[in-house]
This record gives C-alpha cells, structure tokens and sequence, in this order.
C-alpha cells in the first residue's frame, strides 16, 4: 500500500535530523596550534550543547513561522521578515541599557535571565502588533503591505538596537555579541531548559490547533460555521509566535529566514496541513540551523566564525524573492 505523501516527507526529515545531528557532534575545529577542521567525538559535551541549542532555535523559528502564516493568512509572514526578530533584539538590548543605568554592571545585564527573556517577549510583541495594525487595509491584511511594513519595523528596531548599544561602555560589543544570530559556545542550563519547554509546547499547541488552522485557512465565517473559537486562535496564535520567536532570540540572536523557508519547504512536499506543517517545520528548522551550523565550523574566514544567520540568509533570500514573484503573479 502506498504511503501518504506527509507520512513520507517526516521520515525523510527525521532521517535529515538525525544525519545532521550525528555530523555537528563530529566535526569541529582543531586547537590554536592546529586550527584545522577535525573528526571525531572527542568534545561531545560541548558540541551537544550546540546541537542543543541549534535544535531549539530550528523549532522555535520554524514554529513561529507556521503560527505567522497562519494567523496573518499570508505564506511570506516570518519572524524575522515580520520584525519580530529585530523586536526581540531590540528589547534584549534595552534590558541590559536599564540594567546597566541601575548600577547593575554589564556583567550582570550580559547574562540573559528572566529579565531580558520578558524584554525579548515585549519586543517581539510590541513589533507584532505595529506589522498587525499597518498592514491592514479595508480590514484585510495586504500581502505586499505586510512585508513592507515588516521590513521597516525590521529596521527601525535595529537602528534601535544599536543606537542603545552605542550608549553602552566599549559600545556593548559585549552584549551585542548576544544579538548577531549565532549560536553560542556556552549556553547556560537553565536558559537550554526553559528554551527547550517553549518549543515542546509549541509544536503541542501546534498540533492540537492544526485542524482549527485548517479551517481558519478558508476565511473566518467558514471557520466558525464548522465551530473553531476563531478570536481564541488568533490569540494563541499571537502570543506562541512572540513567546516561540523571544525563546529563540535569547538563544542565538536574530536568525533569519528559517520561519519562512522550513514551512514553505513542507507545504511544497506535504501540502497545507497544519499538523504536518508544524511537525514537519520543526523537524526542517532543525536541519537547517544545524546543518548551517556545521558549515559555519567546516568554513575558516580567517577573522572567527561566521554567524549563523548569515547562512540562512543565503537560503531563504532567494525562497523570499520567488514567493513575492508568486505573489505578484497571482495578485495580478
């Protein structure tokens, strides 16, 4: 009996999550007299912390996008394209200004704690809201308004970022370095815990919400005639898209793209079911951050690593430019 096409597609990315992860915790760089690539499973504790870490990142993100797109009615809705990101960022930021002003000292403002996570969160919610209220037109979100407008909140809310790190001693390079969308060498436990929870509940919410998904899909009368609670979705929706992106950012920073092109991908492969879109998503946005990962070690620029989002940049600019081809095809 042939197997359905989404059971297909997760098997394939579970064998994709499993061959990316087996070669993170494998390749690494070699010590400062031979800085070479290396092989092996000598340093498991520390290259798992990273696979950890790019793991969450990939869920959270991926996730995030699914919730975007579906609340926002629009496939180039994205965390990062939608300002979310830069919202976070910008909040992290703010946080460790504060902490600083109170006499607190940048190292204690460096740490990423309960206070910058509940800045992270006020950002992403705070950018959210803006590409909500100035996308709208007639009543309706407009697809080439929302990018545009993203693409400004994006802006302003990095001009932001580092007109308030530019306040800070040695121009905060110190907390900036939280922000440049790379996974970290050293991540505490506490923060991989509660990051890590964030993204189980996510893709739970995700699942148990896909079939309301669907039918909100089809516009909010239909949705409502079959009984979805359309105003409740919308606000879980809401809030797990700004929780899901502020978890990711206290991880690595801004990470571009990857809440775009991991749902795009599964939508092509497994068609537009929720429940598909946010297993299958999460399972490709780990591929993609830790696949990135392991390029961002295998590849010496001479000057240290590079971050990460500069990869997924590469892979989801070209994704972004043909579904804004797409879109201006079917608007016309």
């Amino acid at each position: 009996m042939r197997r359905p096409r989404p059971v297909l597609t997760l098997l394939l990315l579970a064998t994709l999550v499993a061959a990316a992860v087996v070669i993170r915790l494998a390749v690494g760089r070699g010590t400062a007299e031979n800085p070479g690539l290396t092989w092996g499973f000598e340093h498991l504790d520390l290259r798992t912390v990273r696979v950890l870490s790019g793991a969450i990142v990939g869920v959270c993100l991926a996730v995030a996008g699914v919730f975007l797109q579906s609340l926002l009615r629009n496939p180039l809705a994205s965390p990062d394209i939608v300002g979310l990101a830069s919202g976070s960022g910008f909040g992290v930021m703010v946080a460790a200004f504060i902490g600083y002003k109170m006499g607190l000292g940048l190292a204690a403002t460096e740490a990423v704690g309960l206070g910058t996570s509940g800045a992270a969160l006020a950002g992403s919610f705070a950018a959210l809201v803006c590409v909500w209220v100035l996308s709208r037109r007639k009543g309706l979100l407009d697809p080439i308004a929302l990018v545009l407008v993203g693409v400004a909140v994006s802006i302003v809310a990095s001009a932001g970022t580092k007109l308030v790190q530019g306040l800070l001693p040695d121009q905060g390079a110190s907390v900036g370095r939280k922000l440049l969308g790379a996974i970290r060498e050293e991540t505490p436990e506490r923060e991989l815990w509660w990051t890590g929870a964030v993204a189980l509940v996510g893709v739970a919410v995700g699942v148990a919400c896909g079939r309301a998904m669907d039918a909100a899909a089809l516009g909010d009368d239909e949705a409502r005639s079959v009984g979805v609670p359309v105003r409740a979705l919308r606000i879980v929706l809401f809030l797990g898209s700004g929780v899901l992106t502020a978890a990711s950012v206290v991880l690595a920073g801004p990470v571009g793209f990857v809440g775009l092109v991991c749902p795009h991908v599964v939508r092509m492969l497994a068609g537009p079911g929720h429940r598909v879109l946010v297993v299958g998503g999460a399972l490709a946005g780990v591929v993609l951050v830790i696949g990135c990962d392991v390029l961002v070690r295998m590849i010496d620029v001479g000057t240290g690593q590079l971050p990460i989002g500069v990869l997924t940049s590469l892979v989801g600019g070209p994704v972004l430019i043909g579904l804004l081809r797409r879109e201006r095809r079917g608007l016309g």
